[in-house]
């Protein structure tokens, strides 16, 4: 069942983005040759009366295209200059480019709305609402009803924030900054290290706020709030990884997500949908920066254009294209690496 999810997940989150391109594609009257999920040998494909598109089915579901006139230097002689991508507009191009993510963060806000609508809107005020006596916060000063608004010196606003930070500082000692009566408050929490069969694992022992709101527009509420908490996640992630503060070793593949979606699905089908929003603000995210091969890159160079008020030559815009897609396979090949050994470990 959970190679069975896996695909699922993995094809509808490709699916929702590759339709974004092909709608606004269709919308522009760009040709399109080939709408296909998955990667690989073809296993399955049909076309639609008076429809030059070829619709398709790959064998391998990590991946999918939609693949159009005028993409590349290529020219296909076949087919009519006016319905190359090249040679439409800068808005319909640049709408054609950035519609896969649009559809992403879109389907992932839909998704994020019917959990909040079962699940409530928990509140993410990063309030203390347990301190026990006895535990390392208790012992560095920290007092039910503290609002934490700082640690290690990073700004926290929400519950999601707090948690990047904790997981990214877990088992050292941490600095608190709360506000706590109209007083601003510091302290540091050295974890209370414990040893068990499973392994070794650290207490701050403090617990936050977590209160449920439901209803129409509390999952509205949450969908939104959710929604932009998880991009700023990875807005972090990548800083971090510049940075030095994360390693390639904390990214995960498609070996990854597999072990993902089987955590997920042992904890209920709510658990599977709220890791394909996230996946879908994920593809999302990573096509929107502007890395070449990835829709970013091409968007980044239709900035270019409108600024230089003249493109790029096509030639030198596809060899950067090449290079990077080289670059991000070999990135793909060390992070699934580093999945399968996590996996052998595990």
């Amino acid at each position: 069942m959970t190679l069975i999810y896996f695909i699922i997940i993995l094809s509808v989150t490709i699916f929702v983005h590759e339709l974004g391109h092909f709608i606004f594609a269709k919308r522009a009257g760009i040709y399109v040759y080939e709408f296909c999920i998955g990667m690989g040998p073809r296993i399955f494909k049909f076309k639609r009366k008076n429809d030059e598109t070829e619709y398709g089915i790959r064998i391998l579901p990590i991946g999918g295209f939609c693949a159009m006139a005028g993409e590349d230097t290529l020219d296909d002689e076949n087919v009519p200059k006016e319905k190359k991508l090249m040679n439409k507009t800068w808005s319909q191009r640049f709408m054609t480019m950035v519609a896969g993510v649009m559809f992403n963060f879109i389907f992932a806000i839909i998704l994020l709305f019917i959990i909040g609508l079962i699940n409530g809107n928990p509140n993410n005020k990063p309030a203390v609402v347990s301190v026990p006596n006895d535990g390392p916060a208790y012992l560095a000063g920290l007092r039910v009803d503290d609002v934490i608004i700082k640690l290690n010196n990073v700004k926290i606003n929400t519950i999601d924030r707090l948690m990047i930070e904790y997981q990214i500082n877990y088992g050292k000692p941490i600095e608190l900054e709360v506000l706590r009566d109209d007083e601003i408050l510091r302290f540091t929490i050295t974890p209370e290290t414990i040893e068990s069969d499973g392994g070794t694992s650290y207490q701050y022992d403090f617990a936050l706020d977590g209160s449920i709101e439901k209803g129409f527009f509390e999952a509205i509420e949450y969908a939104v709030t959710k929604f932009l908490s998880l991009i700023e996640q990875m807005f972090v992630t990548f800083a971090y990884l510049f940075t030095g503060k994360l390693s390639l070793s904390n990214l995960s593949g498609p070996v990854g997500i597999y072990n993902i979606v089987g955590q997920s699905a042992q904890a209920g089908i709510l658990s599977l949908i709220s890791l394909t929003s996230l996946l879908s603000i994920n593809v999302g995210f990573i096509n929107l920066l502007p890395i070449p091969a990835f829709d970013g890159g091409r968007i980044l160079f239709l900035i270019i254009e409108k600024i230089r008020r003249k493109p790029v030559k096509p030639e030198i815009e596809n060899r950067i294209h090449a290079v990077g897609l080289i670059l991000l396979m070999i990135l793909m090949i060390v992070v699934t690496y580093n999945d399968i050994v996590r996996f052998i470990i595990k």
